[in-house]
Formats: structure tokens, C-alpha cells, sequence
């Protein structure tokens, strides 16, 4: 059985005033003939800490890719602190957005993928230096400062000079995180990112990820089949099904208490 470890109410209460830093408005996507997201609204406030939860095809990871702007939306809006995400206004009416635009608004987003996506020919300490002089015009030695500090940070301070496949999966995923926190995102994005490691390997990873959230600056979306850490560290969980919120809510009350038949089915998989 799932225990909860922490109580959100608290949390909970301090979201409710501020602005949301992304909001999603009716969006839906599709890909060819097949609907994946049928009509989302969500809104993350800043700081918050959000899982999403549901069983393969519900559409969890195309929300976190949307907007990230690697998948499209098919109808709807994404709007980041306060800024239309696929549309700019023009003469009082929304029209696509060119890339300059997208590159702008997602700057403030971070994401780690499955499959750490590092850049074999680099160093890690080269992996993480990478954007923060080609996309924030950084200069060299400051970036290189911040991704010794970010290295240190996921506990990988003694293999700046290690290249990616001298390092387990474990360390790889680790270095990702190092590499997308040293950008300083609002908003950071967690795409299963345990589900590629050994068994042994993830405790290692949802460490690092539970100091970050601990820190409480950014607001975090992470699609995550781990419940027991959802529990612990989300001040919310959401439900998707069949492209849809089914249900969302407190931590404990969705995935203790919640009555919806569909999610307690999903859940059992997961109790002892």
C-alpha cells in the first residue's frame, strides 16, 4: 500500500494565489487519425511540484513535449509566465509564432528525457557547458563556473573530464539534470526519467531529483510511473486517461483515497 510521507495542504494553500507560471487551454493533439489529448486545461503555479500519472497512451509525455516545443499543438493554447508559447498576437488575433519566438518563451524551461540525450564526443563537463554559451551567450568562463557548481550539485564534481560512456545510466541521467539546471529554468520537465535505469540505479537519480524539489525555486512536471516519490514530493498529481484529466488533486487523496475506478485499477499495479 502507498503511505503518505508528507502532508501538501500547506502547499497547497500557497499555490492558490499566484498567477499560474504555464497554463494550458483546451489543447488538444493529434497525430494522423489518432486524438492523444482531448481538450486539456491545466494551469502549473510557480514552484510547484506536479506529477503526471496514467497508464501508456494517456498522453502524459506529449503535454511535457508541447511545451518544450517539440511536438505541436493541434488545437488550443500553451500561455508561459504570461506569454503565448505557439502564438504571437498580431493586429488583435493570434497567428502562429515564428522559431525566434519559440526559442524566447521556452527558454525558461528545462527538460531531462529518458534517454539522457548527452553528446558522446563531449566531456560531461562540455555536455553541460554547451548551451549556456550558444543559446544564452554566456561567456565561457562563468558558464564553465556554473556547470562545475551544477555538477557538484548531482554529485558528479569528480568526473568533469569523464565522457558519456564512461559513465553508468545512472550518472548519465545525472548529468542531464546538471546539464538543463545550469540554464536556471522557471519551469523544469522530468519525462520518466527513471524508467531507463537499472533497478538499482534509480534511487540515486530520484535523489538528486528530491534535493532539487526541495529547494522549491521552479515549478516541476514530471510524468513518473514511481508513485511512492509522487507521493512524497508532488504538491499535486494529475490523472491523465484516454487523453484526459480523469482526476487530480492532493497527493494522498488521489492516490490513497480516490474512488475513480479507472485510476484505483492503474494504481494496483503498483501495491504490494
Amino acid at each position: 500500500m502507498i503511505e503518505s510521507t508528507k502532508t501538501h495542504k500547506d502547499a497547497h494553500n500557497s499555490f492558490e494565489e499566484a498567477e499560474p507560471i504555464v497554463t494550458y487551454k483546451n489543447v488538444h493533439k493529434s497525430f494522423g487519425e489518432v486524438e492523444v489529448l482531448k481538450g486539456i486545461d491545466l494551469e502549473i503555479k510557480p514552484a510547484e511540484k506536479v506529477a503526471l500519472i496514467g497508464p501508456s497512451g494517456s498522453g502524459k509525455t506529449t503535454i511535457i513535449r508541447m511545451l518544450m516545443t517539440l511536438e505541436r499543438p493541434t488545437s488550443g493554447h500553451i500561455i508561459v509566465d504570461g506569454n503565448y508559447l505557439w502564438h504571437v498576437e498580431k493586429n488583435g488575433k493570434l497567428i502562429p509564432a515564428n522559431e525566434r519566438h519559440l526559442r524566447e518563451v521556452r527558454g525558461d524551461i528545462g527538460m531531462v528525457f529518458q534517454h539522457f540525450n548527452l553528446f558522446p564526443h563531449m566531456t560531461i563537463l562540455e555536455n553541460c557547458m554547451t548551451a549556456p554559451i550558444h543559446v544564452q551567450k554566456e561567456n565561457k568562463a562563468s558558464a564553465k563556473q556554473r556547470s562545475i557548481e551544477m555538477l557538484e550539485k548531482v554529485g558528479l564534481g569528480d568526473k568533469l573530464e569523464a565522457y558519456p560512456s564512461q559513465l553508468s545510466g545512472g550518472q548519465k541521467q545525472r548529468v542531464a539534470m546538471a546539464r538543463a539546471l545550469v540554464m536556471r529554468p522557471k519551469v523544469m520537465l522530468f519525462d520518466e526519467v527513471t524508467s531507463a535505469l537499472d533497478p538499482e540505479l534509480v534511487g540515486e537519480v530520484l535523489e538528486v531529483i528530491r534535493d532539487i524539489a526541495h529547494e522549491g525555486e521552479m515549478a516541476m512536471i514530471l510524468v513518473t510511473h514511481e508513485m511512492e516519490f509522487a507521493l512524497e514530493i508532488a504538491d499535486r498529481v494529475v490523472f491523465l486517461d484516454g487523453g484526459v484529466i480523469a482526476e487530480q488533486g492532493n497527493p494522498s487523496e488521489v492516490l490513497e483515497h480516490s474512488e475513480n475506478e479507472r485510476l484505483q485499477s492503474f494504481l494496483k499495479r503498483f501495491r504490494a
